[in-house]
């Protein structure tokens, strides 16, 4: 199994960003699913969850080497649990090319004056031992490398989106 840990800070408070990531959104009709694309990754909400995001559950479509045979396309299933808004929430993954399963955590520690240190973990491993030998750290490693950059820009992406509703007095369904 594979671990990659890191952690961030971030200029606003630990309810600032939640409220950034979980802004409100208004009932899609039957059948349709909301899509989020930060760079190269695609995130489809196949269900929302609970007013917390509990329960949420997506398939997301990530850059994976092209070794693998994919067309450098991997994808997973993902669930959100152990929801606790303004501190901390989990998700477990299925992944493919490389049948895989992860388990994802972050948390935000309150550091004051208005900055949140975001921390995240995530574990991955493969089903196959032979695969598992053979490819699991290096897949780890390249999908974890951007990792950091990512998240870190998807929070700011979102609370910059966040603050300017805030500022033109809209809300996300407007």
């Amino acid at each position: 199994m594979q671990v990659h840990e890191y952690s961030f800070v971030i200029d606003a408070t630990p309810s600032e960003i939640w409220s950034a990531m979980h802004p409100p959104r208004r009932p899609l009709p039957p059948g349709e699913i909301q899509v989020i694309e930060h760079g190269p990754v695609r995130i489809e909400i196949l269900h929302p969850g609970d007013e917390h995001g509990d329960g949420l559950v997506r398939h997301c479509y990530f850059r994976v080497p092209r070794y693998l045979l994919s067309r450098g396309v991997g994808q997973s299933w993902e669930w959100v649990t152990d929801v606790k808004p303004n501190e901390s929430s989990r998700y477990d993954a299925v992944g493919k090319p490389l049948w895989s399963k992860a388990q994802g955590f972050h948390r935000f520690e309150d550091l004051g004056d208005g900055r949140t240190r975001v921390h995240f973990r995530e574990t991955y491993h493969v089903f196959n031992p032979v695969m598992r030998f053979l490819l699991e750290r290096r897949v780890h490693r390249f999908l974890s490398k951007d990792n950091d950059r990512l998240v870190k820009a998807g929070i700011e992406g979102a609370l910059a989106a966040a603050r300017a509703r805030a500022a033109r007095g809209s809300t996300p369904a407007s």
